[in-house]
């Protein structure tokens, strides 16, 4: 056994010998190749309309769509881990449990210590909501709050009521690590309380589900929204994503992105999105079922055919326009002996023959665009007719923009009322402007829709498990 001194002496041979293993070990590949040979991009998300949910195709959301992009860039698959808080997923990247956070992380100067940020892809400004109403008057400042105000704990809105509370000593404020922004913003609609904070996006996506909501006025100015990387030494996956951000920034892509998720959000109609929502208590219920029915005969969405039901005839099977179109899906004549439609005014066959000339019409369009981008290409054809939609395609790839997406197709529509562009098409003159304030209402209905079902879904699940879970009580038979 060596002495206690010849340990001592050798111990930095040792240490070195150690040194040596350890490295020899450890991985030189850098953080990007290490993704690329596992083939697989490991993202932190949060389920919510701005981030990433579960859609009737599929995954869906501006920072899934974002990220799935960049993984496919990479030629790897994407791995979805999804936190329950914003606090959550923070505490994850910093601890390496992932690659990136792509959860709208909104870039401030302390986080900015700990993580490293891509490029921005968007900008949003912290908002104050209240309900509108004849008893509540609309505050101006935070010095004008009376009432509850809520936030998500340990959140950027969190933080910046502490910065303003060196200002303002009497503001107060509850916390909250069970519920998101879109769901306070709930509560502040039910009047469970009386204000809460959250960014102009999630606002923008979630007013139709609250037409009573309002902004009363804003917290800070525009903040960038930015990915969130660990700050390891080797910047390999950082200067990849970096680069992707500004690729689709340059390309148009991100701005085509942007316009997908909120290109419809811009303009809103208050009293028209009040009696959407009376309707579809009192009205929807009844023709429910028939939009389900044919969805799943022709592969549509059963909730974008009842929203451009709505659009056409607010669910009134006895519709009749002053041209001559009739029914729930206001067909006409021409298009009803198409499709082998008796009665217009009967709500089943006019359903079924909506649903079929939509499907016919989606047919027509190239496979390799976007589902989505061709969803809303039929829809705009459903109203003005695809012939003139192609022409408007035609305009669109002319003026060097990309006839395979709505929001260049979109920008175009409107020429088709200007002789310099109609004179050149095949089909000549067209309302075109008529046609994107169509497809526009119907993306409207469409998420509303989409935003009732899927609560429908959670409560329904909520319920299952909550059965499941009763204990097997044996009741007396003399009770």
């Amino acid at each position: 056994m060596p002495s206690i001194a010849r340990v001592i002496r050798l111990a930095p041979l040792y240490l070195l010998l150690l040194f040596t293993l350890i490295q020899g070990c450890s991985d030189e590949r850098s953080r990007l190749q290490q993704i690329i040979d596992r083939g697989e991009l490991v993202v932190i998300t949060r389920n919510s309309a701005t981030t990433y949910y579960e859609g009737v195709s599929g995954p869906k959301g501006m920072e899934y769509d974002l990220a799935k992009g960049f993984a496919d860039s990479l030629g790897v698959k994407i791995k979805l881990v999804v936190a329950s808080s914003m606090a959550e997923a923070l505490t994850m990247i910093s601890e390496d449990e992932a690659d990136l956070v792509a959860a709208g992380v909104m870039v401030t100067d302390q986080r900015k210590i700990w993580l490293n940020f891509t490029p921005p892809y968007q900008k949003v400004t912290q908002q104050l909501i209240y309900r509108q109403g004849k008893d509540i008057k609309r505050p101006k400042d935070i010095s004008q709050l009376d009432g509850i105000l809520q936030v998500v704990d340990n959140s950027s809105h969190d933080k910046r009521l502490h910065e303003l509370h060196s200002e303002y000593r009497d503001l107060t404020w509850s916390v909250t690590s069970e519920l998101d922004s879109a769901d306070l913003m709930g509560l502040v609609d039910s009047r469970e309380i009386d204000y809460t904070i959250t960014d102009s996006n999630t606002f923008l996506l979630n007013r139709h589900f609250h037409p009573e909501l309002r902004v009363a006025f804003s917290l800070s100015t525009p903040k960038p929204l930015a990915w969130a990387l660990p700050k390891f030494q080797d910047l390999s996956l950082y200067q990849a994503a970096s680069s992707y951000i500004d690729k689709m920034e340059k390309e148009g892509t991100l701005a085509n992105l942007i316009d997908r998720y909120y290109g419809h959000t811009k303009d809103f109609d208050y009293v028209g999105t009040r009696s959407y929502m009376e309707h579809i208590k009192t009205r929807l219920p009844k023709y429910r079922h028939l939009f389900e029915y044919h969805s799943k005969e022709y592969g549509v969405d059963w909730r974008l055919l009842a929203a451009m039901a709505y659009q056409e005839s607010h669910w009134n099977p006895r519709a009749v326009s002053p041209t001559g179109v009739k029914g729930i899906m206001m067909l006409t004549q021409d298009t009803a002996k198409y499709l082998g439609v008796k009665n217009r005014r009967d709500p089943v066959e006019s359903i079924r023959g909506g649903a079929s000339f939509f499907s016919r019409i989606w047919k027509k369009f190239p496979e390799r665009i976007d589902p989505v981008d061709r969803m809303w290409l039929t829809v705009a054809s459903y109203n003005i007719g695809h012939g003139h939609v192609e022409d408007t395609r035609i305009i669109t790839e002319k003026r060097g923009g990309n006839a395979d997406t709505w929001k260049d197709v979109r920008k175009n529509l409107p020429l088709l009322r200007k002789k310099r562009w109609y004179k050149t098409t095949k089909h000549g003159y067209a309302r075109g402007n008529e046609a994107v304030t169509y497809v526009e209402n119907i993306r409207s209905y469409y998420d509303i829709l989409v935003w009732l079902t899927d609560k429908e879904n959670k409560l329904k699940e909520g319920e299952q498990n909550a059965e499941q879970q009763l204990p097997n009580i044996s009741i007396p038979a003399a009770l």
